[in-house]
C-alpha cells in the first residue's frame, strides 16, 4: 500500500507479489507482456500482481505528452545505430533504454485509498531514493519535473499509467547504462539537465542484480505485499 508515502493505513490480510526477472528482452515482448498482466489483473480480483525487472536491448520510447522533435534522429538513422523507436501510452515525454539499465514494471491494483494517481507515482519515486540511499547516493526530487535526480542530473525516468486503477510502465534506473545513447534525444525534453548513472556517481561497479533485489525489497515494504515469489 501507499502508506510510507502517503499516510494511508489500507490492510490486506494477503498480498502475493510475482517477481519477473526476464535479463536483457526486446521492448516489443514486454510490452505485449504488460499489457496482458494488466488485463488479467485489472480483471481478475483474485489474480496475483506483479512486479517485471528487465533490461531493454536500445529503444528510445515517446510517452503521451512527447514532442517528436525531442528525438534528434529520424527513425531510419536510429535503425542504423540499433536503436528502435516506440509510440507507447505512458505519461512522460521521451526516453531511452538499454542495456545496463534497470527497467522495473509494478502491474499491481490500487485499491480504496490508494486510488490516488499522484500518491501513486510519490511513492515510486520514495522506492527508488531508498535503493539509490542503499547504494551510497543521496538523491531526491527536482520542483516541477519528473523523475529522480542527483543535483541537475537525473538517474531515474519514470513514466506510468493506469487503466482500471491497475498500474503498468514504470521507472527506469540507470545503473550502468551507456550515457552516450541519451544524446540521441533531447531526454524527457528537458534540454539544460544532465543525465548520469549509478556506476558514473560511484566510480564503480554496481551489480544490476543487487539494485534490483533492493527496489523489490522497497516495493513489498510501500506497497505492503506480504509474500514476494520468484
Amino acid at each position: 500500500m501507499l502508506r510510507a508515502a502517503a499516510g494511508y493505513d489500507v490492510r490486506m490480510s494477503e498480498r502475493p507479489l510475482q517477481i519477473l526477472d526476464l535479463g536483457i528482452r526486446d521492448y516489443d515482448e514486454v510490452w505485449a507482456l504488460q499489457k496482458e498482466l494488466r488485463s488479467k489483473i485489472a480483471g481478475e480480483p483474485g489474480c496475483t500482481e506483479h512486479l517485471i525487472l528487465v533490461e531493454h536491448t536500445p529503444v528510445i520510447t515517446l510517452g503521451r505528452r512527447a514532442d517528436g522533435t525531442n528525438v534528434l534522429y529520424d527513425e531510419d538513422e536510429l535503425a542504423k545505430r540499433g536503436v528502435q523507436l516506440r509510440q507507447v501510452d505512458r505519461g512522460g515525454d521521451v526516453t531511452y533504454h538499454g542495456p545496463g539499465q534497470l527497467v522495473a514494471y509494478p502491474i499491481v491494483r490500487l485499491v480504496g485509498e490508494q486510488r490516488d494517481v499522484r500518491g501513486y507515482f510519490r511513492a515510486l519515486e520514495q522506492v527508488v531514493i531508498k535503493v539509490l540511499a542503499d547504494h551510497g547516493i543521496e538523491a531526491g526530487l527536482h520542483e516541477g519535473l519528473t523523475g529522480v535526480w542527483v543535483g541537475d542530473d537525473k538517474v531515474c525516468a519514470m513514466g506510468v499509467a493506469i487503466r482500471q486503477w491497475t498500474t503498468y510502465h514504470g521507472i527506469a534506473l540507470n545503473v550502468s547504462t551507456n550515457l552516450d545513447h541519451f544524446r540521441l534525444i533531447t531526454p524527457c525534453g528537458i534540454a539544460d539537465k544532465g543525465v548520469t548513472s549509478m556506476e558514473t556517481l560511484l566510480g564503480r561497479a554496481v551489480p544490476l542484480a543487487d539494485v534490483g533485489a533492493a527496489f523489490v525489497q522497497h516495493v513489498a515494504e510501500a506497497f505492503d505485499f506480504t509474500e514476494v515469489r520468484t
